[in-house]
């Protein structure tokens, strides 16, 4: 890089058609070109030999800067790493859930594994060594599968943002979860559960209240937590519900059972009661309510003992109450796309991966191309 001194010339002056005039008082100015850009800068002086050392000095930091080895970067530690991308999430309003099962994952699960086999920093975590963590892992294979889809998300942040060259949850082998088909209860072992309400708990006031969580879930095809945190409000004088999804945010109103509703008006109060809601106190986190209430269910599928046609005992939970709304819904003939709008699903391409095997319209169908067949 060359630094040329030149001079700015007042209109007075007699020899402002030559730049480089060295004797006259005008004042002198440097012009350099670095990178494709010119550069331009006042001496603040009139005299040619003080712009010509001030020239040289500039030029001289250039070669200085341009020859020094730069300071190489401090590698970035997984903890800052994970650190930075929960910060991330949390900023984007994820609902409280989903960044819980984040930080279980990446800040109870996978640090604590870093540090008990001294994986410091980020750049040393290659593919082998998220194989190695992989193979710790103790959950089912959908859960696995939907963790490690959690784990790719936060390398390509970590690739984003340049603290890695290379992705190395790519090269990860695809888990493999065999989706189950959606188990339900039919009326026999519903009008089983409802029985069992008669025996549960202490007294009549915990009876009616777990009886009345049942049909509600039965005939609403509620989550669980939308049941547990309903307020009275969302119950209108003609029975309809109306409310948002927690999970999902999509608003649903669909046409409650009159019997239920008016269990549901006359719900003894529980033991800390609030006019605002039915099932909930209002207190704390809603997931602990959400808790206590799986847990009362759990306790009341045990005294049900629902079993299999062979004896085997039957796998059930609360969940099982939404399906059994669903299926039963899709077994009338009632379309897709109704159940998918009264279950709140944001896509019927939701409703359709769980429930696409119970739709009648599509065993009609198939029903009739089969009996074309056999009369052919």
């Amino acid at each position: 890089m060359v630094v040329h001194v030149y001079r700015r010339h007042s209109r007075s002056c007699p020899h402002r058609k030559n730049r480089f005039w060295k004797k006259c008082d005008c004042m002198a100015w440097l012009q350099w070109n670095l990178h494709g850009k010119q550069f331009r800068q006042p001496t603040h002086s009139s005299k040619w030999e003080v712009a010509s050392k001030m020239a040289r000095n500039i030029e001289a930091d250039y070669e200085a800067s341009a020859t020094r080895t730069p300071k190489p970067a401090e590698p970035i530690t997984i903890e800052s790493a994970v650190n930075k991308f929960l910060a991330d999430r949390q900023a984007q309003q994820l609902r409280p859930a989903t960044v819980s099962k984040l930080r279980t994952i990446f800040e109870n699960q996978f640090l604590m594994w870093c540090a008990a086999h001294r994986v410091r920093y980020l750049r040393d975590v290659t593919l082998p060594v998220l194989q190695d963590w992989r193979s710790s892992w103790t959950d089912g294979p959908l859960a696995s599968k939907k963790k490690q889809e959690r784990v790719r998300g936060f390398f390509h942040f970590c690739q984003r943002n340049r603290w890695i060259d290379e992705h190395p949850a790519l090269g990860l082998s695809r888990i493999k979860a065999e989706h189950r088909p959606a188990e339900y209860f039919p009326h026999n072992e519903f009008a089983q559960i409802v029985q069992v309400t008669n025996i549960y708990g202490r007294n009549e006031v915990e009876r009616t209240r777990i009886r009345t969580l049942v049909m509600l879930l039965r005939w609403s095809g509620f989550a669980i937590r939308d049941a547990v945190t309903l307020e009275r409000s969302r119950l209108g004088d003609d029975n309809r519900l109306m409310l948002r999804r927690a999970k999902t945010g999509v608003p649903v109103m669909l046409p409650l059972n009159p019997k239920v509703a008016e269990s549901l008006r006359n719900i003894p109060a529980g033991p800390r009661p609030n006019p605002r809601y039915f099932f909930w106190s209002g207190n704390g986190d809603p997931k602990s309510a959400v808790a206590d209430w799986q847990r009362a269910l759990r306790r009341l599928f045990d005294l049900a003992e629902i079993k299999h046609p062979d004896g085997a005992p039957k796998r059930c939970h609360p969940h099982m109450f939404r399906h059994t709304f669903s299926i039963e819904l899709l077994i009338d003939g009632v379309p897709l796309e109704d159940v998918a709008q009264l279950l709140g699903h944001s896509s019927v391409k939701t409703t359709e991966k769980y429930y696409a095997s119970w739709v009648k319209a599509r065993a009609d169908r198939l029903e009739r191309v089969m009996e074309k067949q056999w009369n052919a």
